[in-house]
């Protein structure tokens, strides 16, 4: 409501027009301020909306990446991923969700009005390792003299805020000199000049240490050598991938011995655990590519504290006939965990040259087996499978990182009469199925597999299943696949033992960097043979090297 401007009237009784105007301009001035008060409410408004659109949005789209998610880790099988895909689509999915949750960029908010607060992520602060390098940087005022004149400020406290910061990989050029010295008064002196430093390979360009972090590279971090290349091009450094090749070849052929110490220290072992996986390798002859096996042998005590220290060996053969798993466990006695393939089948021979082996075949792949088919018909005799291999999982977890003794004695208890009800429950089904339906297949190769099933009942050193090798073997599922193959049966062979070494380093918590330069560099000064066991990674003392 507007107010009622006041009337002033002249000597003679009528209003004077001086009033009038200043009256009138008044309620102009009150007329504007109302428009520019309208205005800034329909701006707010409108902010208002735009924000709440943007918010409905940004809630859209975060239900939509959570879909996503959801359906990555409880979809079905068929939609979801390997592990290394799924773990680059967990990568991506939250660089999204990074993105739409971050505040938007505008011009319209209040700084004056809104405290200046940074807002604290819910993770925990990371730890820098000791080692990491430590720059301080001291930001003084432009001015600490008073506004009031007294003179310089005292300080009276800080602020201390830590960002991390890279400086990319850099190259060094070691030159050495070694002067030669002569007597100048005698000509039967002689000349005295220091030794050259030990080089594993003689006269080339390589350190050492360079040669671990190509190793590193290719086979640790899965980095193709033509990739690497590139890296290096971008210092301005042109070492093709063929040098590359080179140097990766010489290092593989001098890191043999400890590769094959590796190997007869993990044979001297009661349990092992094998498996196999197809690399593609190419066949020069044909100009194609030829399918080739990684085979592993895995030590791993730490599931029931034994004292043994894990380590893995990888071998390449070019194929995967009952030969070659018997090459690579030869010289060893016990059990074997495997994963029901039947090429190691030859291993239970009573003629076997040491002895048959136990063979503990693998409940993870029986359960598979019952999973295809419930996945695939939702069959209740399948549901019913899962459910009853369930609870020997169940007591599984209960007992992991257990003593043998103990664990053997929970599985004779608890775990055997559930076995036993199961195998009533197989037979049962197999004669109400027919054998040539996909169900009974899936029956008869449990069946078929009985006997080695039962193993992790007496024998509280071996696991119910081999996804402990499995677990090894995706190391060199990353390589293979950034790489597409090996260019040689010789190549695959020295990814074979370079890989064998690193990833032991990793199950035995030791950097494989370090470990590498260091083994390296003893080697190239002539490291004796007889004490080759003193390279192996449990026994590196990141301490002394």
């Amino acid at each position: 409501m507007l107010p009622t401007p006041p009337i002033a009237s002249a000597t003679d009784g009528s209003p004077s027009a001086a009033v009038f105007s200043a009256a009138l301009a008044a309620l102009e001035r009150h007329l504007d301020e109302e428009r520019a008060a309208r205005r800034t409410a329909e701006a707010h408004a409108a902010r208002l909306e735009a924000e709440k659109a943007e918010i409905a949005e940004q809630n859209r789209r975060l239900e939509h990446l959570n879909d996503e998610l959801r359906k990555l880790l409880f979809g079905k099988k068929s939609e979801k991923l390997d592990e290394d895909d799924r773990q680059l689509s967990f990568d991506d999915i939250g660089t999204a969700v990074a993105e739409a949750g971050g505040e938007p960029a505008t011009d319209e908010r209040n700084d004056e009005a809104e405290p200046r607060r940074r807002r604290r992520s819910a993770r925990p602060r990371l730890r820098f390792p000791a080692h990491i390098e430590r720059r301080t940087e001291v930001i003084e005022p432009a001015s600490t003299l008073c506004a009031c004149g007294c003179g310089e400020m005292v300080k009276i406290g800080e602020d201390r805020s830590e960002r991390l910061d890279i400086v990319p990989a850099q190259f060094v050029v070691i030159e050495t000199v070694r002067p030669r010295y002569a007597c100048n008064r005698s000509k039967g002196g002689g000349v005295v000049q220091a030794p050259a430093p030990a080089s594993l390979i003689e006269g080339g360009l390589p350190t050492e240490g360079l040669l671990a972090h190509v190793l590193i590279s290719k086979y640790g971090d899965h980095l193709p050598l033509y990739r690497l290349s590139q890296i290096f091009a971008r210092q301005g450094l042109e070492l093709h991938r063929a040098v590359l090749a080179d140097w990766v070849g010489k290092a593989s052929f001098h890191l043999r011995p400890v590769v094959d110490c590796l190997a007869a220290d993990l044979k001297r072992s009661g349990k092992l655990g094998v498996d196999e996986t197809p690399v593609r390798v190419l066949d020069p002859g044909r100009g194609k590519t030829k399918t080739g096996y990684m085979w592993t042998m895995v030590r791993d005590e730490r599931p029931w504290s034994g004292a043994d220290p894990p380590g893995v060996v990888y071998r390449y053969a070019p194929g995967r006939g009952a030969r070659h798993g018997e090459k690579l466990l030869e010289g060893f006695s016990g059990t074997a965990q495997i994963d029901g393939y039947s090429g190691y089948n030859p291993l239970r021979r009573p003629d076997r040259p040491g002895g048959p082996l136990t063979l503990a075949e693998c409940w993870a792949h029986a359960r598979r087996a019952l999973k295809d088919i419930f996945d695939s018909s939702g069959s209740p005799i399948a549901k019913a499978g899962l459910k009853r291999i369930a609870e020997f999982y169940k007591i599984e977890d209960r007992i992991r990182g257990e003593p043998p003794a103990t664990r053997q004695f929970v599985r004779w208890t608890e775990t055997a009469p559930l076995v036993n009800a199961f195998g009533v429950w197989l037979d049962e089904q197999r004669s109400r199925v027919s054998p040539r339906s996909r169900l009974g297949e899936k029956l008869t190769y449990i069946a078929n597999r009985w006997d080695g099933l039962l193993v992790f009942l007496h024998d509280g050193r071996v696991e119910i299943d081999s996804n402990f090798v499995e677990n090894r073997i995706r190391p060199l599922k990353l390589t293979a696949k950034n790489a597409l193959f090996a260019g040689h049966d010789e190549g695959a062979a020295a990814w074979a033992r370079i890989a064998t070494m690193i990833e032991t380093c990793k199950m035995n918590g030791v950097e494989p960097y370090a470990w590498l330069k260091s083994t390296l560099e003893k080697i190239a000064a002539g490291h004796p043979q007889s004490k080759i066991h003193e390279l192996l990674p449990w026994n590196f003392d990141t301490g002394n090297d």
